[in-house]
């Protein structure tokens, strides 16, 4: 057996079962003896890829070992955006679709919903009306708002008309949404009321676009423009009307034709397109749909960026469940009013939102005292060693304590997951307590349509992001710089590389920065670095770029110090900076406010706001000591404690320039936004060391 395929078969047969007696001749034989993984509690496969350095190592999931997922296996005949769409139009017509609590006139009221087949309908109009405004096949076409259900329908006409959405993050900025236009020649840009003013501001500096249609705009309030100008402005509901009035066939795309071009924002540099084709997407829902389901009756909460690949992919998989699909009402801070009133039962986030909940339920559980914090200490211990077990916690300790925490997601929430940065130990321990349903985490990236790996059903280990998506594989390359080795024990570890259908066809008119990325043999290197924890579940250690030595040569990875102090009662977030010229970490943290009030309040602090009392030495004292005490539990090493920190009462957001559209840090940004406080702290601590 020399040949590659009969090399796969024969390791693959040391994680099955033993076959029945007839299956003995079968060349897929099983050996019990063989292998550190199998079927009975493993969740990958080891695959014999001779790597150039260390072991064989590529990993797969268990539940697709011989061959990678490209399609859903129940429905092998949908390859693109559109095929999903038709599915689901002929399965769920009647369904609940997009709801919205938005009534026309803006004010705020009960969901009110369309159905698939009403969406369908819609689609079908708008698709007919670019073809009736001239917009050729494969153009670009831009949406430039947040989450509603207009988004979905117009990236539903993409799909069905050929042509290529372009999602304009809203809070990117107007230079780069100028960039994003011209660098994809986007031809036509949906938009808000909002957004066409920022449009406007820049419209003589985006020749390729011909079309601008506002949602939700009013006839008589567009704007009339120089007869010189050759863009039209027009309302959605007019292009609407227009199409359905010269309803055009659908021109359907083929599986390998482009979907999106999802620019990155990335924490530097020009924003990347990174282009993905309808069977990108499709490989990557399908794999992900063999580890989970969902069915019609679930409902599920939109307000997760649309722009971003986490929310996108999920809209994929509600489509071909059938699920119901609610639209937050565009603010942040009234999100769990929209809980409220629409009841989900899936919910989808990330560690930012997770975390605040994991502070809110710590710190007003602290307040009770008395009898109330020890009857949900005694609850959250008895359910936590149940989970533990794999026993079926007892339904009192829900009726006494914890049904009245899920009903602030509105309490039917059955499934959740995160994702987009590693979430901590502590809090998904926590929500599998307190939130119970399943709990999963996952990881991924724009690069590779989203999921990379995700927790498997049943699993109770925390602290990893699971097994490989059935339609990738995945192995780790060694690290020398960073001394991670596939020899490392007790634990492989390296750089994360994957490979499969759902990998991207490359950076948009960027072939040099796609073969940074893409080696030859296919494989993408993530930039993460990586461990298997048994069982074959990868666990996320550290990141590749985003490390910086200290003076004495220490490698320092701050994301993961951040995570660890982001548990801090104090901190809403926190930025850990050092470089080679000094020895030790400092920190920027934005407080919580209410936490911050309550602890002055009991310290008998006077202030006049809270920028005075983030600068009192005694808050400074606290939260360092604070700090130190989640460190030790973490156990850090001694260089990676923050030695000095400042207090900030503003907090990071994408429109003071300090997030990613993914909520994670913009490092040089913040280095250069906080220079003074980071220099000033690097003083005292100079000061402070020469005295010893």
């Amino acid at each position: 057996m020399d040949s590659s395929a009969d090399r796969r078969l024969c390791a693959i047969s040391a994680h099955l079962r033993p076959p029945p007696a007839a299956a003995v001749d079968s060349r897929l034989a099983a050996n019990p003896a063989a292998g550190e993984f199998v079927s009975v509690q493993g969740y990958s496969v080891v695959l014999p890829e001779k790597l150039q350095t260390g072991k064989w190592n590529v990993y797969r999931s268990a539940h697709s070992p011989l061959k990678l997922v490209s399609r859903f296996l129940d429905h092998p005949e949908i390859g693109t955006l559109h095929d999903n769409f038709v599915h689901a139009v002929e399965t769920f017509r009647d369904y609940k679709y997009l709801g919205t609590r938005i009534r026309p006139d803006g004010t705020i009221g009960e969901y009110k919903w369309m159905t698939y087949g009403e969406a369908s309908t819609e689609r079908s109009a708008i698709g007919s009306g670019l073809i009736y405004h001239g917009i050729p096949e494969g153009a670009c076409v831009g949406l430039y708002f947040i989450n509603r259900p207009e988004w979905i329908i117009v990236d539903h006409a993409c799909s069905a008309y050929s042509y290529i959405s372009v999602p304009l993050y809203d809070t990117l900025g107007p230079d780069a949404v100028q960039y994003i236009v011209n660098h994809a020649a986007v031809q036509v840009i949906f938009c808000v009321p909002q957004t066409l003013r920022i449009l406007l501001s820049f419209l003589n500096q985006i020749p390729s676009v011909r079309l601008i249609v506002v949602v939700g705009g009013i006839d008589e309030n567009m704007p009339s423009l120089p007869p010189t100008t050759e863009v039209e402005i027009i309302t959605y509901s007019t292009l609407f009307s227009e199409g359905q009035r010269n309803i055009q066939p659908f021109r359907p795309p083929k599986p390998e034709d482009i979907a999106t071009i999802c620019y990155t924002s990335g924490t530097t540099g020009t924003p990347k397109g990174v282009v993905l084709a309808h069977e990108n997407l499709i490989a990557n829902v399908a794999g992900s749909s063999l580890s989970v389901a969902f069915y019609p009756s679930d409902v599920y909460i939109s307000y997760l960026p649309l722009a971003h690949i986490y929310e996108r992919a999920n809209q994929v998989a509600m489509v071909y469940f059938g699920v119901a699909v609610g639209f937050y009402q565009g603010d942040n801070l009234k999100l769990m009013d929209d809980l409220a009133v629409l009841r989900p039962t899936l919910f989808c986030s990330v560690p930012r939102l997770y975390n605040r909940i994991y502070s809110g339920i710590v710190n007003a559980v602290k307040e009770s005292g008395g009898l109330k914090q020890k009857l949900f200490n005694a609850a959250y211990n008895a359910k936590r060693q149940a989970i533990a077990n794999g026993r079926n916690p007892s339904p009192m300790w829900d009726r006494l304590v914890f049904n009245k925490l899920k009903s602030k997601l509105g309490g039917r929430v059955r499934f959740m997951t995160s994702g987009a940065s590693p979430l901590s130990s502590d809090v998904m321990d926590f929500l599998r307590v307190c939130f119970g349903g399943q709990i999963i985490e996952g990881y991924g990236m724009t690069e590779t349509s989203c999921v990379i790996s995700t927790m498997d059903e049943g699993d109770t280990l925390i602290g990893h992001v699971g097994s490989p998506n059935p339609a990738c594989e995945i192995k780790l390359v060694d690290v020398p710089e960073m001394n991670y080795t596939s020899n490392d024990q007790p634990y492989p570890r390296g750089e994360i590389c994957v490979r499969g259908p759902i990998l991207f066809r490359g950076y948009y008119k960027d072939e040099a920065q796609t073969k940074e990325v893409i080696d030859e043999d296919g494989w993408l290197h993530t930039g993460d670095i990586g461990l298997w924890l048994p069982g074959g579940r990868l666990k996320i250690i550290d990141r590749k770029k985003n490390i910086f030595k200290l003076a004495q040569g220490e490698y320092i990875a701050p994301e993961k110090i951040e995570n660890v102090y982001a548990k801090c009662n104090f901190i809403s977030q926190c930025f850990i900076y050092g470089d080679s010229l000094n020895s030790s970490l400092v920190a920027i943290v934005s407080v919580d406010p209410e936490v911050m009030k309550s602890w002055a309040a009991s310290q008998g602090i006077k202030y006049d706001d809270l920028g005075q009392l983030c600068a009192d030495p005694r808050a400074r004292a606290a939260v360092l000591a604070e700090m130190d005490a989640a460190g030790k539990e973490a156990q850090l090493r001694g260089f990676e404690f923050a030695k000095a920190v400042t207090l900030v009462p503003e907090q990071f957001t994408l429109e003071n320039g300090l997030l990613t559209p993914t909520f994670k840090i913009k490092r040089p940004q913040a280095k250069a936004y906080f220079a003074k406080e980071i220099a000033d702290m690097y003083v005292e601590l100079a000061k402070s060391n020469s005295k010893l």
